[in-house]
């Protein structure tokens, strides 16, 4: 009866053994830890006089045979972990999220800004145009909203001649609404550019002397 005990005891052991190997099969490959083998549990079954049959009574006579558990892969599973469809959707909008917020009104005169400035250029262009106020409004050397950027007076006239010459009072685009969002987000502030010009209109020597940072269509942007 002791012998019929201990061998219950040591099948349940070799049983654990091969569980844990075969549980471990991929970790061996990439950490390198011991896992037991089909061997060892083999010679621990003959120190013990254990046969096939003896675990075969142990486990009822369905359990499952250590030469079955072992009956593996060589090849290591890979735990693909992708990120689920929520996560992705909330990290798109949190991109899309406004960094710069504004109110109803004051990004409407912003888009008619970009409307009366970038008409004609690429969307890219009026994002550019918008990212230029939206810099100006950061920098300590400008006011620091973006109404107050717009309606800003240097000298005698308006920064910006739309707002001196009335072309600002025009509607603005669905196109110039959708690159005022865009700029909003604040992806992409041109290295901080704060000015903006036309080289083939511009009269202002000044503006010229700028660190130029890119040209997107007719425009020329720098700090």
């Amino acid at each position: 009866m002791k012998n019929t005990y201990m061998k219950k005891v040591v099948v349940a052991c070799v049983a654990t053994f091969a569980f844990i190997a075969l549980q471990n099969n991929t970790v061996e490959a990439v950490t390198e830890m011991p896992v037991v083998k089909e061997d060892n549990l083999w010679e621990l079954g003959q120190q013990y006089g254990l046969t096939i049959d003896d675990r075969k009574q142990v486990n009822n006579n369905d359990g499952i045979l250590i030469e079955e558990m072992m009956q593996i892969s060589d090849k290591p599973k890979v735990l693909d972990i992708q990120p689920s469809e929520t996560e992705i959707e909330k990290q798109k909008k949190e991109l899309e999220k406004p960094a710069f917020s504004i109110s109803t009104e004051e990004k409407d005169l912003f888009a008619r800004l970009v409307e009366s400035e970038a008409k004609g250029e690429s969307f890219e262009g009026k994002v550019a145009v918008g990212t230029v106020v939206l810099n100006r409004a950061d920098s300590p050397h400008f006011p620091n909203t973006v109404t107050a950027v717009i309606n800003q007076v240097v000298g005698k006239s308006y920064a910006f001649s739309p707002v001196q010459n009335g072309e600002i009072k025009k509607p603005a685009s669905d196109e110039s609404k959708r690159a005022v969002e865009t700029a909003l987000t604040r992806i992409d502030t041109l290295n901080g550019s704060i000015y903006f010009y036309n080289p083939e209109i511009a009269t202002d020597d000044w503006i010229r002397t700028r660190t130029v940072v890119k040209t997107i269509g007719n425009h020329v942007f720098a700090m």
